[in-house]
């Protein structure tokens, strides 16, 4: 039989410890902060041990969130491409229950954090959908890892939480009197690299940190390639080179600094510049509004279509596995499209 016993957190909030004893079995416990999730929860327990198909609770007590994450980051985020973003997520979660053994953790606790996501803190804007759902699904990860491979759980409580519907995404490009502004501003700041960093992202269309994370032998300058190594979805990727960016380069090359790699080193060799003082005063120089440098991307992409790219041509350059990502600059490309089918028309019926 079960028993159900209500508490009270340090901050007041009501909680209920529930015992779940039946013969031949060791007591079941856990805690829930409804009456209701605690009732279901018993009478799940109690029909799993009559039918001998009942996780252990005691191996789930015996563990807590904190561990689990700290086990977790040693021996799996260190391989991840996005690990310092993943690491931040779940530094979170640890700060929230990282306290907690992963027994009292259920799906009616992960929403309540959810929530607590979703709030602004003082001065912050508030997460976005998009955002709140990238947390969640770092710590579902986490949490898979714990019933596949570590056996703590014997399932992943994140897998009852809903997700938020996020929005089709932005897509923010220059305009071409904003993009002749923005070259200026870049040509005259003080920083010597900013220009040619912005540069290559309009050019190639890669992200902030591939172009960022240059290093000399991916340039080709006589193929007038860039190999991008380490890419976010894990694939080598190939990028021509125009001409401006290509002389801008092999000019480069000649003053590049003899202690690093990097086509654009930071203060110490082996750390990239991230130009954000220097970005920022270009964008006011400019006088450009809600535009990131991630939107320089965009706009490449944008350009592409415009000019009569294929989304297969624009997924490939931009190095997305699937057209999911870049169906957002169809109609930018429906006057291609419309010429194209002008021209098949006046082949078939001589118009």
């Amino acid at each position: 039989m079960a028993t159900i016993e209500k508490r009270r957190s340090a901050d007041g909030d009501p909680h209920y410890r529930v015992k779940v004893r039946l013969k031949d079995h060791p007591p079941q416990t856990a805690t829930f902060t409804s009456r209701s999730d605690a009732n279901k929860w018993a009478a799940k327990v109690e029909t799993e041990l009559r039918e001998h198909r009942h996780f252990p609770v005691a191996v789930a007590q015996r563990h807590t969130v904190n561990e689990l994450i700290e086990r977790y980051c040693k021996h799996h985020l260190a391989h991840k491409k996005v690990a310092d973003q993943q690491a931040r997520q779940l530094h979170w979660w640890q700060q929230r229950m990282g306290h907690l053994s992963l027994a009292d953790i259920t799906p009616a606790l992960i929403i309540q954090q959810r929530e607590a996501l979703t709030e602004s803190s003082a001065g912050a804007r508030p997460r976005s959908p998009a955002t709140v759902n990238r947390y969640l699904a770092a710590l579902s990860h986490v949490f898979t890892v714990a019933v596949k491979e570590y056996e703590w759980l014997d399932r992943n409580p994140l897998l009852l939480v809903s997700r938020g519907k996020e929005s089709k995404g932005r897509v923010r490009f220059l305009s071409d009197p904003e993009r002749s502004r923005l070259l200026a501003a870049c040509q005259a700041s003080s920083n010597p690299d900013l220009y040619l960093a912005v540069l290559l992202s309009l050019a190639t269309g890669a992200r902030r940190m591939e172009i960022l994370g240059l290093c000399w032998p991916q340039v080709d300058l006589v193929r007038k390639t860039v190999t991008l190594l380490e890419t976010k979805n894990g694939e080598r990727r190939a990028l021509p080179l125009g001409e401006q960016p290509l002389d801008l380069l092999r000019d480069r090359a000649k003053i590049r600094r003899i202690d690093s790699d990097l086509v654009f080193p930071g203060r110490y060799p082996n750390q990239p510049a991230q130009f954000r003082h220097a970005w920022a005063t270009a964008l006011e120089t400019a006088q450009i509004q809600d535009f990131h440098w991630h939107d320089l991307r965009h706009s490449a992409a944008s350009y592409l279509a415009m000019s009569g790219a294929t989304l297969q041509e624009i997924a490939a350059i931009l190095g997305h596995k699937t057209l999911a990502m870049v169906k957002r600059y169809a109609h930018l490309s429906e006057p291609h499209t419309a010429s194209v089918v002008n021209r098949m028309n006046a082949k078939i019926f001589g118009e």
